[in-house]
């Protein structure tokens, strides 16, 4: 088995129901090829971990890389792994809507962030990457 995870920028804003379509057959695609993972959009930026078999990963890697819907696609990890971070999230996503929040619910957002960073007990290498970028990414001030 086999895992990667990226970075990438936003070339628009993305709104909430392009974000679910997108969501949507992301999850259906996954589910048919046994991918597992997580997607984190914050404040136009992606940072996604990909786990499964390692063609798979490396066919959707390449087609994530010509979406045009983001830019400055960076990938800063991939390891072969023997278990998976996320076995039951065919693509986990919490969706906030940075225009329609309260600071109240924005901040409970970047704290479960947070919390999930140090709770989760990375399997791998490219997971620890992954949660480390969340969590500095969540911390940084804002742009």
């Amino acid at each position: 088995m086999y895992t990667l995870t990226y970075e990438s920028v936003a070339t628009n804003k993305i709104k909430g129901a392009e974000m679910e379509e997108l969501l949507e057959k992301a999850r259906a695609n996954n589910q048919r090829d046994a991918i597992t993972g997580c997607l984190i959009y914050y404040k136009g930026r992606f940072v996604q971990l990909l786990e499964g078999n390692k063609v798979r990963i490396e066919e959707l890697y390449s087609k994530i890389k010509m979406d045009p819907r983001h830019k400055n696609v960076t990938l800063f990890s991939d390891d072969e792994i023997s278990k998976r971070t996320f076995p039951n999230w065919g693509m986990a996503y919490y969706p906030i809507d940075e225009n329609n929040t309260n600071k109240y619910e924005y901040e409970q957002f970047k704290r479960n962030l947070i919390l999930m960073a140090d709770l989760i007990e990375p399997t791998n290498v490219t997971s620890k990457h992954f949660w480390k970028k969340i969590k500095s990414m969540v911390v940084e001030p804002p742009m």
